[in-house]
C-alpha cells in the first residue's frame, strides 16, 4: 500500500484549515494532491523506503499528528493507487485505517457493488445490474466487448480495467480544486418559492464565505434543482466578474432560479456550485460607486471575521441581505 486518501474531520467552511493540513502530509511525502474542502491524497513511495515503515504505520503517525498539532481527527484509506485508497477510505473510521491489501486487490473487489467502483454512476450502475453484472467480481469476469456494448467502447475498457483492480491513477502534486459546491436538502418536499430563495441565499452566502476563507473567486455558478421524482434541473451562468462576493453570488442564484420558471413544484433539494476557481489575487474588480455595495463588502469582511473566530454558524443566514 502506498498511497494514503486522506479525509480530515472538518466542520463545514472550514477550508482554511486545509494548507495547514496539507503541510502536516508534506513533511512526510511531496507529493501531496489536495481534495478539498476536507481531503488529500499521498504518495508515500519514497517515504515508505526513507522512514522504514509501512504507509499503513506513517498513517498512524499522521493521524496523531494531526489531532495533537492541529486537534483534528482524520480517517485514512490505504491501497496500491488512488482509486484503490479511496475505496478503503470508506471501510475506514477513526482510529482504524482502512486497507486494500496489494496482494489481496481481487479478492477484495470481487464482492463489491458495482456502485462502489468510483466512476460509476446510477446510470451505468443499473445498466450493468439489468444484465446481471452488479458485482465488481462479475464484471471484472465479463467479455471487454460486452461491456463496450452496454456502456461504450472507452467507458466499457475502463469499467473492466478497474473492476480487475488496474489502477492507472496518480497523485497530482498541487492540484487545485476548480468547484465548490453546498446542497440545501429539504425535510419535506417543498412547494414554498419564498422556501426556494431561502434556501439558495443560505448556500450563495456559504459559497461566498468558503471562496473568501481560501481566497479564490469563481466565474461561474451552476444550479440544480432536485424533485420529489428523483429528476433534476440543472443551469449554469457566467458571472459578470470573477467574485467571492456573496451578494454577486445570490443575485446569479435567484436569476437562473427565476428562469425556470417552475410552477408548483416539489423540490426536494437546492444545490449551488461555484466553477472556474482562481487565485483572488489575479482576479480584477470593477469599481463601483454604490455606497450600499461597498457598505455589504466591509459587513461581508467583519461577518468573516467573527465566523473564522467563533464557528461558522456565529453568523445566520441572511443577516447581510437584511
Amino acid at each position: 500500500m502506498t498511497i494514503l486518501c486522506v479525509r480530515f474531520q472538518l466542520p463545514p467552511m472550514y477550508e482554511a484549515a486545509l494548507p495547514g493540513l496539507l503541510g502536516l502530509l508534506e513533511e512526510f511525502t511531496p507529493v501531496v494532491q489536495a481534495l478539498p474542502p476536507d481531503g488529500a491524497l499521498a504518495d508515500l513511495r519514497g517515504a515508505e523506503r526513507y522512514f522504514g515503515r509501512t504507509a499503513v504505520e506513517l498513517a498512524s503517525v499522521i493521524r496523531v499528528r494531526a489531532l495533537a498539532l492541529h486537534g483534528v481527527d482524520c480517517v485514512i484509506g490505504a491501497g496500491p493507487g488512488p482509486m484503490l485508497a479511496r475505496m478503503a477510505l470508506r471501510d475506514a473510521r477513526p482510529g482504524v485505517t482502512g486497507v486494500v491489501p496489494e496482494d489481496a486487490v481481487a479478492r477484495y473487489l470481487a464482492d463489491k457493488p458495482v456502485a462502489a467502483l468510483p466512476g460509476v454512476g446510477t446510470k451505468t450502475a443499473r445498466t450493468l445490474c439489468e444484465y446481471g453484472l452488479d458485482t465488481l467480481g462479475r464484471v471484472a469476469g465479463a467479455p471487454l466487448s460486452t461491456l463496450q456494448r452496454l456502456v461504450g467502447a472507452k467507458a466499457g475498457r475502463e469499467l473492466h480495467e478497474k473492476a480487475q483492480g488496474v489502477d492507472r491513477g496518480r497523485v497530482v502534486p498541487n492540484a487545485v480544486s476548480r468547484s465548490l459546491a453546498t446542497e440545501r436538502p429539504f425535510t419535506r418536499d417543498e412547494l414554498d418559492p419564498d422556501r426556494h430563495r431561502r434556501a439558495l441565499l443560505s448556500a450563495a452566502e456559504e459559497l461566498g464565505a468558503r471562496l473568501r476563507a481560501v481566497d479564490k473567486v469563481c466565474r461561474a455558478l451552476t444550479l440544480t434543482v432536485r424533485y420529489a421524482d428523483r429528476s433534476a434541473t440543472t443551469r449554469s451562468r457566467t458571472l459578470a466578474e470573477p467574485t467571492a462576493h456573496s451578494a454577486a453570488l445570490t443575485r446569479a442564484a435567484y436569476g437562473m432560479y427565476e428562469a425556470l420558471g417552475l410552477q408548483r413544484a416539489r423540490v426536494r433539494a437546492i444545490a449551488l456550485r461555484a466553477e472556474g476557481l482562481d487565485p483572488a489575487e489575479t482576479a480584477s474588480h470593477q469599481l463601483t460607486f454604490d455606497p450600499v455595495d461597498e457598505k455589504v463588502r466591509r459587513l461581508e469582511e467583519v461577518a468573516d471575521r467573527v465566523r473564522a473566530k467563533f464557528g461558522p454558524r456565529a453568523v445566520m443566514p441572511g443577516a447581510l441581505a437584511a
